[in-house]
């Protein structure tokens, strides 16, 4: 099967988001729960549940003691989070939170550590995860040679160690799916369960593994040459995969990509110090199972910046940063 690849007709316009202040940095991904409120996490550990409508309020529902990066809203209306320093975590909110002394306690909220390593190292820049029907959790670990504070570096040098693992139910030791993956960050799974889809940041381009049927265990390409850097990925009601674009594509990276690895670390050498920049241009596109464009939108001198997850709700599209301090929320645009 020949994978789409990204088209290039012009986006349509992104609505200005509506800013949400969180009291903290970097809601680097968001969701939104049974109830309607958006849950998401900060730099400083804490998890949060944001009522959006006006007035909007914030209430924090735990800390995990670490840094928590992609989270999930399970049916039962516990939360799991990646956290690049701690791993694999399932969050109990505060209110429903129980006497526990086996489990780590921060601020009310229960957080357990599901996995802190894998055959035997310690499991570091834990990006995503996603929970199966029966139990399971898919999960990425972006880079094994850099950590949160230096992804310009794995995304520089190129070093292809990202993962996809796989948490069997009742816990155990996670199950490496994929190996080798171009920074891998956002995942989702297909309505129907039978395929996982991995965004690779480095690689501009979103992979699947076929999990059942006459595909199982098969790996190809969702989409391709998508125009920046595919970051957390979210599934709509209808099956639209959402993706973040953390930023677009740089002709001087593309580049970078095809030189020695040598020139590639000698560069993130020069650059490391002088901190990466980022665009003021926000992009969110929909994809279908198919692998087609169903929805791009950009905006162009964004003042919310760097856009890395995306979760598409009632007719509005809630966004979130790793550098903004809130969340964004505007109206999803009628589909041309």
């Amino acid at each position: 099967m020949t994978p789409r690849r990204s088209r290039q007709a012009a986006p349509a316009v992104l609505p200005s988001p509506l800013l949400i202040p969180l009291g903290g940095t970097g809601p680097e991904d968001v969701a939104v729960d049974h109830e309607g409120l958006v849950v998401t996490g900060v730099d400083d550990g804490r998890i949060l549940r944001v009522h959006p409508r006006r007035p909007a309020r914030v209430e924090r529902i735990a800390r995990t003691g670490g840094r928590p990066l992609g989270l999930e809203v399970l049916p039962d209306g516990r939360v799991l989070v990646c956290d690049a320093e701690r791993g694999l975590l399932r969050v109990t909110p505060a209110s429903d939170s129980g006497p526990d002394s086996d489990s780590d306690s921060h601020s009310g909220g229960k957080v357990e550590v599901l996995a802190d390593q894998v055959a035997g190292a310690p499991l570091r820049f834990c990006s995503n995860a996603v929970a199966a029907a029966d139990g399971s959790v898919y999960f990425t670990v972006s880079s094994r040679c850099y950590g949160l504070q230096e992804w310009a570096g794995d995304l520089m040098e190129r070093t292809a160690t990202g993962r996809l693992l796989r948490l069997p139910p009742g816990g155990g030791e996670p199950e490496l799916l994929l190996d080798g993956l171009h920074f891998a960050n956002g995942v989702v799974l297909a309505e129907d369960e039978s395929c996982v889809v991995v965004a690779e940041s480095g690689a501009y381009r979103l992979t699947r593994l076929w999990l059942s049927g006459a595909r199982a265990g098969r790996r190809d390409t969702l989409i391709e040459s998508l125009p920046g850097f595919p970051d957390n990925l979210s599934r709509g009601a209808d099956g639209t995969i959402w993706v973040a674009l953390a930023g677009p594509r740089l002709a001087a990276l593309d580049w970078l990509h095809r030189a020695p690895v040598g020139v590639r670390r000698a560069v993130w050498r020069v650059v490391r110090p002088l901190g990466v920049r980022p665009r003021p241009i926000a992009r969110v596109m929909g994809i279908g199972p198919d692998g087609r464009v169903r929805r791009d939108l950009r905006r162009r001198r964004s003042g919310y910046r760097m856009v890395t997850s995306v979760y598409a709700y009632e007719g509005t599209l809630v966004l979130g940063s790793l550098l903004e301090n809130g969340i964004g929320v505007c109206e999803l645009p009628e589909s041309a």
